[in-house]
């Protein structure tokens, strides 16, 4: 095995454990495909949030956890209001642990 191939092996090996995080691409039956991102590393417990008083027109959605490959760790976002939408309920951002262990991040999302 040549030197440079040598180099070339332990750089492989070094930058895959030093990354942190594994991307999951997720194929289901056709026609139809989606990719998802998930890691490894359990997001911290929810931080506690004092909920501001209720606002007329307006929902809060709790802050919550969000994975920044840059900085190889998970930030916080904090909650907001949001303008509610009459007729529809709001699902606030969660993690979920996939299988193989993994989690995945879901946004909140608005239902009927």
């Amino acid at each position: 095995m040549s030197r440079e191939s040598s180099a070339l092996i332990l750089s492989a090996a070094l930058a895959l454990a030093g990354a942190g995080f594994v991307v999951a691409p997720t194929v289901q039956a056709a026609p139809q495909v989606s990719v998802g991102v998930g890691i490894s590393v359990a997001p911290p417990a929810p931080r506690f949030e004092r909920v501001p008083p209720p606002r007329a027109g307006y929902v809060w959605a709790p802050g919550y956890w969000v994975w920044n490959p840059r900085m190889h760790r998970h930030v916080w976002v904090g909650g907001r209001w949001m303008r509610a939408r009459p007729g529809y309920h709001y699902m606030p951002a969660r993690w979920r642990r996939g299988p193989h262990g993994h989690w995945r991040f879901s946004n909140g999302y608005w239902v009927r």
